[in-house]
């Protein structure tokens, strides 16, 4: 044994002082629970050794075999059969019914103080007969279920127990390798630790056989490890107690077979967590049946729900179910699950999308959801943006897994459709490597459109990433295949990116010369979003130029075209760079009027990005003002908001702040 140093620490304050040696205390149950593998009944055995001379007049032990190889649980029948007789009851006095054994064995233990372990039960009812009924016993019961009744009914006290440490599956290795070979190959070690999952049965397996090979660098256990990850065969043993898949399997078998058939199917799901909307899409069943599987497998701890309706796999588990799916579920089968899984992203993306920018979505020749994957709806911006922030790692994840798995168009949409989100919240490169990604897809279908669209927005964040021959090349490609194609808003949208690079390099009249053709798209299309969205384009390019007049003039108009059509982001976006213009013309009070017309416009549709971006010019006409207490404050709230999202602008704003706060001269500190 070891580790678990806290665990150790928390159960061992459950035991009142004194409890079980000088005065009956009050009955406690410590229920610890965990998956299989964990070390539940190696830390129950170890504490019951430590703490059994508190407990004078004796320890009991049963294993209920709840889930065991043979398949034949211990019943408490049994179990009470076994105790009694340990109590001192001969065979001929042991009633024969359960409530008459349970009483004779309560009324034994009356005003004993004894230490009774019942491990591997399967659930609360298994183990109610066997627990005293008096004070100053103990009773520990290990589980791979949670005991939620035991909780509730018993008052019994939860442990759940997950990986150890690094720290801790470090020690492991050396209580069983030894100090010297541990630290001769720390690389070797932190790769075994990392693909064992830090679960203490895996730890085992592999230190055993690394103990019978002495000779062998653990560099090669290592390697055999990274062979065969994403199955079990580095765990496999001929003792079923030792075989990873034999000790999953036992929790497996238990299920009922629509909560075994979604534990199989949820390895498709490429994490690195799933919700239950996904899980129900994936599956194709009703979310309220599909919550009441999640359940189940949680309570089986074959999943983790780490956030409320958000589920994890412990790699090695995960690695179980693939090969139960793969085992069990025909490829047809497996398809049609993973297109129901790729339309549930796809289309619930598409829809958070719209919901933040409803004139800034790119139209898509996209195919209807299948009737059984069941996207999210959603509901207002607020919605959307806490739904895309959440799925982000796995939406990065599903690009890949749906251009692997025979789902390219899926991979390219998808791709297209979280570019706007995914830039605002300054993700560029996580950007540049789906948009790399989505093209690979298009061009393996000869999707001509697809490669439009991908060279386009993989051009723009090359372009934020300042990487500008790279990102010329790519814009110039997806604007002739746009022209081939005829598709003038593709036409306009790549122009509008070209213009943005060119204004990142300074060369104004460039960009000037990118948004007159890309305007003209637009008005050809009536597309008064867009004509409105390359005004303001061109009056913030007369700025840099420090054209304010010329400014004011396209920004004014921008702010009408919004406001007719109701497009609110773009009516803000106008009015802060109307702010912009007036500030530089030194005409502060109007600037800071406009300014406080897109806050609040961006407050209401919940831009926070561009509410700190507003915030930041803000607190520039304040300073300018001479308040330099207000424009502080704009700017650390601009800050606070760019550090929440994880932003990369945090860095300049704090920079900024940072010349307040070492400068003896504020005033003339920020100025600059």
């Amino acid at each position: 044994f070891s580790g678990r140093h806290s665990e150790l620490a928390g159960i061992h304050a459950l035991l009142p002082e004194g409890a079980g040696i000088a005065s009956p205390a009050p009955l406690v149950i410590s229920a610890i629970d965990g998956m299989a593998g964990i070390g539940k009944t190696a830390l129950a055995v170890h504490w019951a050794h430590r703490i059994a001379h508190r407990f004078p007049d004796g320890q009991l032990y049963a294993n209920l075999r709840g889930f065991d190889p043979t398949g034949s649980t211990m019943s408490p029948n049994e179990a009470l059969r076994g105790f009694l007789h340990a109590l001192g009851i001969p065979p001929s006095r042991v009633p024969t019914g359960l409530d008459a054994k349970t009483a004779l064995y309560r009324s034994l233990l009356a005003g004993r103080r004894m230490l009774v372990l019942l491990d591997n039960v399967v659930d609360s009812q298994h183990v109610r007969p066997l627990l005293p009924g008096s004070p100053g016993c103990l009773t520990i019961v290990t589980s791979r279920n949670q005991l939620h009744g035991l909780i509730a009914s018993e008052g019994a006290r939860p442990l759940t127990l997950g990986p150890l440490s690094p720290a801790e599956s470090h020690e492991a290795l050396v209580r069983r390798l030894g100090t010297d070979r541990v630290a001769a190959e720390p690389q070797a070690v932190a790769t075994i630790i990392r693909l064992c999952g830090r679960l203490p049965l895996a730890l085992a397996v592999v230190a055993a056989r690394a103990a019978t090979r002495p000779s062998f660098p653990l560099s090669s256990v290592a390697a055999e490890l990274r062979e065969s990850q994403g199955n079990l065969d580095a765990f496999a043993g001929a003792d079923p107690s030792t075989d990873a898949r034999s000790v999953f399997s036992w929790s497996y078998r238990a299920l009922e077979p629509e909560a075994a058939r979604l534990f199989r199917l949820l390895a498709l799901h490429p994490g690195p967590e799933v919700s239950t909307a996904a899980a129900a899409s994936l599956a194709g069943l009703p979310l309220r049946v599909t919550r009441a599987l999640l359940a189940a497998l949680t309570r089986a701890h074959l999943l983790m729900e780490h956030d409320p309706g958000r589920y994890t796999f412990h790699d090695l588990l995960r690695a179980y179910a693939m090969e139960l799916v793969q085992d069990h579920e025909a490829e047809e089968i497996r398809q049609d699950a993973r297109h129901r899984m790729f339309d549930h992203y796809l289309h619930t993306a598409r829809t958070a999308a719209t919901r933040l920018a409803p004139h800034r979505t790119e139209p898509l020749p996209m195919s209807p959801a299948r009737p059984d994957a069941a996207p999210e709806h959603l509901g207002g911006q607020e919605r959307a943006e806490a739904w895309l922030s959440a799925e982000r790692r796995v939406l990065l994840s599903v690009v890949e897994h749906a251009r692997d798995h025979g789902f390219p168009t899926h991979a390219w949409q998808l791709a297209v459709t979280l570019e706007l989100f995914l830039d605002r919240r300054g993700h560029w490169q996580e950007q540049t490597a789906i948009q790399r990604t989505a093209l690979g897809a298009a061009r393996a279908l000869s999707d001509r459109l697809g490669q439009a669209h991908s060279h386009r927005t993989l051009g723009f964040a090359e372009g934020r990433l300042g990487r500008y021959e790279e990102a010329y090349g790519q814009l110039e490609r997806a604007l002739e295949l746009f022209t081939e194609l005829g598709e003038r808003g593709g036409q306009a949208r790549t122009l509008r990116a070209l213009a943005f690079l060119a204004n990142c390099q300074g060369r104004y009249q460039e960009a000037l010369d990118h948004y007159r053709p890309a305007l003209g798209h637009y008005v050809a299309l009536d597309h008064i979003s867009g004509q409105a969205s390359v005004l303001n384009e061109i009056g913030w390019t007369h700025i840099l130029l420090g054209e304010y007049e010329h400014a004011l003039a396209r920004c004014r108009k921008a702010v009408e075209l919004h406001r007719l059509i109701g497009d609110a982001a773009g009516e803000a976006a106008a009015l802060d760079s109307l702010g912009f213009a007036y500030h530089h013309l030194g005409r502060y009070e109007q600037a800071l009027i406009s300014y406080g017309r897109a806050l609040a416009i961006y407050r209401e549709i919940s831009d926070r990005y561009l509410e700190a971006d507003t915030l930041h010019h803000q607190g520039d006409t304040r300073l300018a003002q001479g308040d330099v207490a207000t424009a502080l404050t704009d700017w650390r709230r601009a800050l606070e908001i760019l550090q929440e999202l994880n932003h990369p602008d945090a860095r300049v704003l704090d920079g900024k702040l940072g010349q307040y706060r070492q400068s003896p001269h504020p005033a003339s500190a920020l100025s600059g």
